[in-house]
């Protein structure tokens, strides 16, 4: 490139250069300025600095502060994202199970530019996620924008379910059989994304694991439907199903220790009734959908929590911890 265009990019040149290598804790000179446009093929005095400075603050809206003793030393202040919230939005990456590995890297890396080198360094080296499993399937930020479009413009998605293998293999599942549905929300929970969407075979709404999702295609719409989703609350809808799976919805009185008031809070939301029943008790009685994945969850807590009622849902909280017990005990025999 050319001496004299390379001139005209100096001001350009000089904002990256604040925004790369400049924080408050390591403020830049004018000196270090001069060199790093005489790299770039760049000639600059002090003069001509100051006035792109001055340029760069006044009338672009950089915020940029003079410090030292001098006042000639200069760094970036305010960005578009503090430290905090860059290291925040690194945490979040790293310990989603939806982002694969590869993915990960070049976001977190993307999100280092967004604050000095120094600053980035130290992003890299403090984040620490304990037990991070991630998505092996990197065709899913393809998906989740086909199904976005899909539900901008009212069409149809035409695509295949797949499941891995032993031998970490995809494999189509019931022999690639395609399924016709009208996307209406993607849905974000548990570290994955789900796809809601009315099945015109089975004519109901239901929910498909994005990344599970292969063989995408939008075809012409209008999409079915509608009206079960405008009838949907999507808050109730996500609490029933996605926080204990599929299975049949019916009241279930529970007894738990005082102790788990925070975990019943967190999993049936601040609107459940919590009934006092002696010092170290409390009962409630939400709507559950009852299923293996709810049986797990309650027996999470031992003997601090029980089901009380109806008799059919104990007995069958019954029956699946004695099938547990039965592999356990067939094995000590």
């Amino acid at each position: 490139m050319p001496k004299s265009a390379n001139q005209k990019l100096r001001i350009l040149f000089l904002r990256d250069f604040l925004l790369s290598q400049s924080d408050e804790e390591h403020p830049v000179t004018l000196k270090q300025m001069t060199e790093a446009l005489r790299e770039k093929g760049i000639e600059a005095n002090r003069k001509t600095l100051y006035d792109d400075l001055v340029c760069l603050s006044d009338l672009y809206g950089m915020d940029i502060i003079r410090s030292g003793k001098s006042g000639r030393d200069y760094f970036v202040g305010s960005r578009d994202f503090s430290t905090e919230e860059i290291r925040l939005l690194v945490d979040m990456v790293q310990s989603s199970n939806f982002i694969t590995l590869k993915k990960t890297d070049e976001l977190i890396r993307k999100l280092e530019k967004m604050t000095s080198i120094h600053q980035g360094n130290l992003l890299s080296r403090n984040v620490y996620v304990r037990n991070r499993v991630k998505s092996m399937n990197e065709s899913v930020y393809r998906n989740v924008d086909r199904i976005s479009d899909a539900i901008r413009h009212d069409s149809v998605l035409v695509f295949c379910y797949f499941r891995y293998t032993m031998q970490k293999k995809k494999e189509l599942r019931n022999n690639g059989k395609q399924h016709i549905v009208s996307p209406f929300a993607l849905i974000w929970t548990d570290q994955n994304y789900y796809l809601l969407g009315y099945n015109h075979e089975a004519e109901e709404m239901r929910h498909f694991r994005v990344d599970r999702m292969t063989r995408i295609e939008i075809t012409k719409g209008p999409r079915k439907g509608k009206e079960l989703f405008d009838a949907t609350d999507m808050s109730l809808y996500t609490t029933k199903v996605f926080s204990m799976f599929t299975g049949e919805e019916t009241k279930v009185t529970m007894r738990f220790a005082r102790n788990l008031t925070d975990s019943v809070i967190d999993r049936f939301g601040e609107s459940v009734l919590l009934i006092q029943e002696d010092e170290e008790h409390f009962r409630v009685t939400p709507d559950i959908v009852v299923s293996p994945q709810f049986f797990a969850w309650l027996s999470a807590f031992g003997p601090d929590a029980e089901i009380l009622a109806p008799e059919n849902v104990r007995e069958a909280m019954a029956a699946h911890l004695k099938s547990i017990t039965a592999i356990y005990e067939k094995q000590a025999d």
